[in-house]
């Protein structure tokens, strides 16, 4: 199962994506969750420690490592550089284990935009093809607002891309820019999560703007998860039942396709 999951900021993406992660897991998966997400919240949202946290050096920051693999240096333009790196072993290198989860945090390339022709960005691209279409694990992506990270080499590796919505008109917008964007480098199948649900009005939103079968089901607005997010544990942590089957249903969706 390879997954990726977008749609705009401060929707619940990094809850959704820990939430599978965690929950592959004790469903007795091996699995790889790659933090693609520039706000690198994923980590908090799997209940690594922020004193670990504070130790996790994303991909785009390790200098040495990118200009080992490309040959160039880093942050320079005009240079030759490898365009296909080495990077089968960095996942397994970088990754850091946490309640049964890998996770491989990739960090933004701030120099010349996100696409830019640099090592670093070369570095990445090649890494996520990599992690898409040569691993075996489950494998669980926090993305961006965009797509930006995956490429037209790389979509028939996924799965599945959910879009995290909220009950706003732009939250709407995004997801249908998303899809647009998702449909142009040949992806097919998306799904949708409503989230921070609040009242029966707040899902008739999100539902008239989807499709049925577009949609794999609705989270609540609930004290639970921002408890979670204010104390820094792992969303699944003391989750009451009715909440945890929420996440368990859309997993199974997911399961069987």
């Amino acid at each position: 199962m390879k997954l990726a999951i977008s749609g705009k900021g401060g929707v619940g993406k990094s809850t959704l994506a820990a939430a599978l992660a965690l929950l592959l897991v004790r469903r007795g998966r091996t699995v790889l969750a790659v933090d693609a997400d520039p706000d690198a919240n994923l980590a908090a949202s799997l209940g690594i420690p922020a004193a670990v946290r504070e130790r996790i050096v994303p991909i785009a920051r390790q200098i040495a490592l990118i200009e080992e693999r490309t040959g160039a240096q880093a942050g320079k333009f005009g240079q030759m550089f490898k365009m296909n790196p080495d990077v089968a072993d960095i996942a397994d290198a970088y990754a850091w284990r946490h309640a049964g989860v890998a996770l491989l945090v990739l960090g933004a390339v701030t120099r010349g935009g996100g696409g830019c022709a640099c090592p670093e960005n070369v570095l990445l691209k090649a890494l996520v093809s990599n992690v898409v279409l040569h691993r075996n694990e489950a494998l669980v992506m926090d993305m961006e607002a965009g797509i930006e990270h995956l490429g037209r080499g790389t979509t028939h590796g996924v799965d599945t891309l959910i879009i995290v919505v909220e009950p706003g008109q732009r939250s709407i917008e995004t997801a249908r820019h998303v899809k647009t964007l998702g449909a142009e480098i040949g992806l097919r199948r998306f799904r949708v999560v409503g989230n921070k649900i609040t009242s029966p009005a707040d899902e008739a939103f999100v539902r008239a703007a989807f499709r049925d079968e577009e949609l794999l089901g609705m989270i609540p607005y609930t004290e639970q998860l921002r408890g979670a997010d204010r104390e820094g544990r792992s969303v699944l942590d003391d989750m009451q039942p009715e909440l945890l089957q929420k996440f368990e249903d859309i997993l199974d969706k997911l399961e069987k396709g």
